[in-house]
């Protein structure tokens, strides 16, 4: 029996296994990220794979932070693996723990640290009358690591920058295909992430210059305006804004010039979904000039699980349909 408690962050759900299974290993949350794909990769698919999840599910498992400064931590999964970062998971992680009174309410803004597998977070919790109003967590260091390369997706050629924000996001105007970003348009946008994504790394490796660990396009966003859709994993759509995507495409902005230092990006999901963001500091990364940014989003909760696997099920541990 896994326990889990549910919620969802702008539309975007983060199933949190909070009992039923064993701690991860390892010193640091990547090495637990590893014990995860080894050990516990069979309750990913549990919970992520209809009947009991869907291709659009994620979660996290939450683990012991990497030391006494952190009060968290936590491995992230989705329908094809574990990523290295999720902005909407942190937001909800963080909403939860308060919620469960695991950690303390200091004030109205409520500090809590969190160990991902990029880094750690530092993160701020407004909490209003007992309740988590909006989680504010400040990123690793995002920035631009290929500013324009030329992809052949759809049929046509078009330039694409690949930017960092936790994890890789290869970014591209919707109106290079023609496509609004409205819902309807959703299955043609996984078509084209997909196609871009695999096009991107038949070419090239995108490995993180610090982390080597770290690689590989994890998703591609389409943007319109303050809007977008991004495409993760496999074919996997995020219902929000995409945290770790909003920093990855601040980076981009801030490099371009497109955003005044200090401006506020309202970043509008596919479904209306909005995190503000903005630029607080710079930096580098290895070769790279970078920026520090801040995400800030609110979380509900939705359920609370206990999930079985019985024996003579034949279905097993799931599977997907898209």
């Amino acid at each position: 029996m896994v326990s889990t408690v549910d919620y969802h962050t702008a539309g975007e759900p983060f199933r949190i296994v909070s009992g039923g299974v064993p701690p991860l290993r390892g010193a640091t949350i990547l090495e637990k990220r590893r014990d995860a794909l080894d050990h516990l990769d069979h309750i990913r698919q549990l919970l992520v794979f209809e009947p009991r999840g869907h291709a659009d599910m994620y979660g996290g498992f939450v683990t012991e932070p990497q030391d006494d400064e952190a009060q968290l931590g936590v491995v992230f999964f989705h329908n094809a693996g574990y990523s290295t970062a999720c902005g909407h998971g942190t937001i909800a992680l963080v909403t939860w723990a308060i919620d469960a009174a695991l950690v303390p309410v200091t004030g109205p803004s409520t500090d809590v640290i969190v160990d991902v597998p990029s880094g750690r977070l530092r993160t701020v919790a407004t909490v209003q009358d007992g309740r988590v109003r909006s989680v504010r967590f400040r990123n690793v260091p995002s920035f631009v690591a290929i500013d324009r390369v030329t992809v052949k997706a759809g049929g046509r050629s078009t330039d694409v920058a690949v930017a960092y924000g936790g994890a890789f996001y290869a970014i591209v105007p919707a109106g290079r295909f023609e496509l609004p970003i409205e819902p309807a348009f959703v299955p043609r946008f996984i078509e084209l992430g997909r196609e871009i994504k695999a096009r991107i790394e038949a070419d090239r490796e995108v490995v993180h210059p610090l982390q080597p660990e770290i690689q590989g396009i994890y998703g591609v966003m389409f943007t319109e305006g303050n809007r977008n859709v991004t495409v993760f994993a496999d074919g996997e759509v995020d219902r929000s804004p995409c945290g770790s995507g909003t920093s990855a495409r601040l980076a981009l902005m801030d490099q371009r010039g497109e955003l005044a230092t200090g401006t506020t990006l309202m970043h509008e999901s596919v479904i209306g979904g909005r995190f503000a963001s903005r630029v607080v500091g710079r930096g580098r990364v290895g070769e790279h000039p970078a920026v520090v940014t801040e995400v800030e989003g609110s979380a509900h909760l939705t359920g609370y699980h206990q999930f079985v696997l019985a024996a003579d099920d034949p279905i097993g541990t799931g599977f997907l349909i898209r």
